[in-house]
């Protein structure tokens, strides 16, 4: 699996921006502790722009900036043949030659980079009038996963309350109550008795920033 075969399964930019947020939401409940978070999102990333992102603590990451003019997608594997890390640093070649003026600026983006090049091994875009997800024209390395797509964007692809628990349990090393989860998945409003449900060890109060942050509805 490549990043041509995550831009075929990635659903249309809405879908793609509630499920950042829900992952978002319920891994700040988890950890409310930012450093010990994988999925984060920020409303307020840059005038009209939200950011959702991923970052494992191991050096693999993702970023998805969603823009006026649609969605740039950035996947790190420090591991894969691919990095910047392995060729000199540059970039795989098709990478991001044929990435739309548009996002230009992200290509650029200090907050994407070692401070000279890009960090990444996938990337993918859509602008709002495309009925698709897009990605260079790529020969890649040998391997079932060459350029970590598979893996970095797994949780966005195989979106289910399921496959949020099994995450939490490999992650957190915890269990997590199923109803639970499976509220947020439906982007219920997040309450005080959702959240103890899903971690008694944090309250509303304490998650007020973040949920602002992430721009997830609440009640109270």
């Amino acid at each position: 699996m490549t990043a041509h075969d995550v831009a075929r399964a990635l659903p249309q930019i809405s879908l793609l921006r509630d499920r950042c947020r829900v992952l978002a939401t319920l891994d700040a409940v988890m950890s409310p502790e930012w450093d010990g978070r994988y999925f984060s999102f920020d409303s307020h990333w840059a005038p009209d722009e939200d950011m959702a992102s991923m970052r494992n603590g191991s050096g693999d990451e993702w970023s998805i900036v969603f823009a006026s003019a649609g969605v740039f997608v950035r996947g790190f594997d420090h591991e894969s043949d691919m990095s910047p890390y392995v060729n000199n640093g540059r970039l795989w070649p098709g990478l991001v030659e044929s990435v739309p003026a548009v996002f230009a600026d992200h290509v650029t983006e200090p907050a994407f980079s070692d401070g000279a090049t890009l960090l990444a091994t996938v990337c993918l875009w859509r602008q709002t009038e495309d009925d698709g997800w897009h990605a260079g024209d790529i020969a890649f390395p040998s391997g079932d996963d060459p350029d970590g797509a598979n893996w970095l964007f797994a949780m966005l692809v195989d979106y289910s309350p399921e496959a949020y628990e099994r995450f939490v349990e490999d992650y957190y090393e915890s269990q997590v109550d199923s109803s639970a989860v499976r509220a947020v998945f439906a982007l219920e409003p997040l309450t005080q008795e959702l959240v103890q449900r899903l971690n008694p060890e944090t309250d509303m109060a304490a998650l007020a920033d973040d949920l602002d942050q992430i721009g997830y509805r609440r009640c109270g």
